[in-house]
């Protein structure tokens, strides 16, 4: 089947699109969970070693991070890529499929890594004629928290100090040779949230004699459907998920108590606030109609990813350039990305990369048993993010 027409790459990236493709299978056969990336940390530094970058070590436990320094003085600029797998059993057919049962890369952080392998590959051949400095920064633990914070901690944004912060994500829903960024809030702010309503168990068939936990979180699950469509601003974006609901013990019994677990996702604090204050309100009215009591615990572990006006403009017109102005979207996400940890502390711009190609059967789901991407924009995703590491450099 024909390959839809996609833009251009240099000749150093067809070179290294051989060694690119490599690394994602590799490293995509052998998915590790959140800070347990010690086989992955063990090859992104002997690859790195290999390219021959200096500052090469690990971070935040089982990170790593690296070192391009240009033959000529300018800022630095930091490149970083997620490294860690979900707990989700693989069903694709591919002859690369994972080998570590129940963990799979599922939202393309095997991708992350190795275009930005080539990218420290394609910046050491010419690092000569480079201003400036890039730094390399393979953060674990993006599906859970504190990866982030914790590269940040071992000072990946010092020595030399970094001037701006990018990166990608692959994508399975944006079609191949297109890509989706915009400036200001572009992923939302997660906050994990856990209801347990306790009520007074018994017998099945003397139902009057308990408060039965699951007709309460039934009418709690339904009445909090409510939270944004009837409290968040229609200008505002927010969403209430519950994604697990456990309670009981068997058919003719009664349930004492109901625990449910879901996440809440917003752009600004007044409305998480509003969010949290609405859910307490609701589960306080139901719990005491029905004679329950509830707890309510909630965290956010990250705050929502923010693109810096000036940068994700520069960032935009070299899209422009490249993938042409038809083949750019602009629509922000309710997903959450640690990215932002990041971006709060530099100027920076994080997008999203199409891999989605319905004509030759590749339309998976992040987080999706069957994920599947178009390895086709592994050298997009290079050359793209070489022309905007070498745009910053530049100035």
């Amino acid at each position: 089947m024909a390959k839809p027409a996609l833009p251009p790459v240099r000749s150093a990236v067809r070179d290294l699109t051989p060694q690119l493709l490599a690394d994602r299978r590799h490293l995509h056969q052998h998915p590790e969970l959140s800070w347990q990336e010690t086989e992955t940390q063990a090859y992104l530094l002997r690859r790195l070693t290999e390219i021959g970058l200096s500052d090469v070590r690990p971070i935040a436990r089982t990170g790593a991070t690296a070192l391009v320094e240009g033959g000529r003085p300018g800022p630095c600029v930091l490149w970083r890529a997620d490294i860690d797998a979900l707990p989700i059993p693989e069903k694709t057919t591919l002859p690369f499929a994972s080998v570590n049962d129940g963990v799979m890369h599922a939202c393309g952080h095997d991708a992350h890594m190795a275009i930005a392998l080539a990218l420290a590959r394609l910046f050491h051949q010419s690092r000569q004629q480079l201003c400036g400095a890039v730094r390399f920064v393979f953060q674990p633990a993006e599906e859970a928290s504190g990866g982030a914070a914790a590269c940040i901690a071992d000072g990946v944004l010092e020595h030399p100090r970094v001037a701006v912060a990018l990166g990608l994500h692959i994508s399975a829903d944006i079609p191949l040779g297109a890509i989706n960024l915009a400036p200001g809030p572009f992923f939302a702010a997660p906050t994990a949230f856990r209801i347990t309503i306790t009520g007074r168990g018994g017998h099945a068939a003397a139902p009057h004699q308990s408060v039965d936990a699951i007709v309460v979180a039934a009418h709690a699950i339904t009445a909090l459907q409510t939270v944004v469509s009837r409290s968040v601003p229609p200008s505002e974006q927010a969403v209430l998920t519950i994604g697990k609901l456990q309670a009981g013990f068997r058919g003719n019994v009664i349930a004492e108590s109901a625990t449910m677990t879901g996440t809440i996702r917003t752009y600004t604090r007044p409305v998480l606030d509003l969010t949290i204050r609405r859910t307490e309100e609701i589960l306080a009215g139901i719990c005491a109609a029905f004679g329950a009591t509830f707890t309510f615990e909630h965290t956010t572990s990250c705050p929502p990813l923010v693109n810096d006006p000036d940068v994700t403009a520069a960032v935009l017109d070299l899209a422009r350039g490249y993938f042409g102005p038809d083949h750019i979207i602009g629509v922000p996400t309710m997903g959450a990305e640690d990215m932002s940890v990041f971006l709060e502390a530099r100027p920076g711009c994080y997008f999203w990369l199409g891999a989605r190609n319905e004509a030759r059967g590749i339309a998976g789901r992040h987080h999706d048993p069957g994920f599947t991407i178009d390895e086709d924009a592994l050298p997009l995703g290079v050359e793209f993010g070489a022309r905007i590491i070498e745009h910053f450099l530049s100035r």
